[in-house]
């Protein structure tokens, strides 16, 4: 089995996005011979994101597909149950886009995740990590990946880590999280090594579910 995994690149003003940084740990760490693991860096661009991954499906073709972006305002680790048919952006994108209120197609206003979220939130749970299923992928960049997701005839979604830093803290991120919900609202105590487990207990998760479509 192969399954795509997928981070993001610094944006704003940051040096490191947390969701980058925790995709780029999986390859060393990972020890599973059954899953062979494809993991890549998407932009954090409204149209080069989407592009992008579709590119990497077509090249890999994975069996599924976990798309990981960091949420500034959440505390735990956060599988998303779908994505708004919604472009919003508080912030420009790294080429400079913008959009605000715009649909990303005439389809439905809220597409499905295609996997099982709360599979994955007991999985992620189960190593240690604080985890919450979220109802709200926010209207950046992280949106718009899981939106073309849900559409796409493959397994798989978004997870949304914390924000977390090497040093300091994240000056963006809010444009990420989403409503501010239930217990995933605060100051994440999480680090990298942390969200690396999480996401290594999220792929097998996303694994479980799926057979081989090649």
């Amino acid at each position: 089995m192969r399954i795509l995994v997928t981070g993001f690149e610094p944006f704003g003003e940051d040096a490191e996005n947390a969701s980058g940084e925790t995709v780029a740990r999986l390859p060393e760490r990972w020890s599973d011979p059954a899953i062979e693991l494809v993991t890549a860096i998407l932009p954090v661009s409204f149209g080069g994101a989407p592009a992008r991954l579709r590119q990497l499906m077509t090249e890999h073709r994975p069996d599924a597909v976990l798309a990981l972006g960091e949420a500034g305002r959440r505390a735990a680790v956060t599988p998303e149950r779908g994505a708004r048919n919604l472009i919003d952006a508080r912030i420009p994108d790294n080429d400079g886009a913008q959009p605000r209120g715009v649909p990303i197609d005439d389809g439905p206003e809220r597409r499905t995740a295609r996997f099982d979220v709360d599979a994955m939130v007991d999985a992620i749970r189960a190593v240690g990590v604080g985890a919450e299923a979220s109802d709200d992928a926010g209207g950046f960049v992280c949106n718009r990946i899981a939106y073309e997701l849900a559409r796409s005839e493959l397994p798989g979604g978004f997870l949304h880590v914390p924000a977390v830093r090497s040093r300091g803290v994240a000056t963006v991120g809010a444009e990420t999280g989403g409503a501010e919900t239930g217990g995933m609202a605060g100051v994440s105590t999480l680090g990298f090594d942390e969200l690396a487990r999480a996401a290594e207990a999220a792929v097998r998760a996303l694994a479980e579910g799926v057979r081989p479509v090649r």
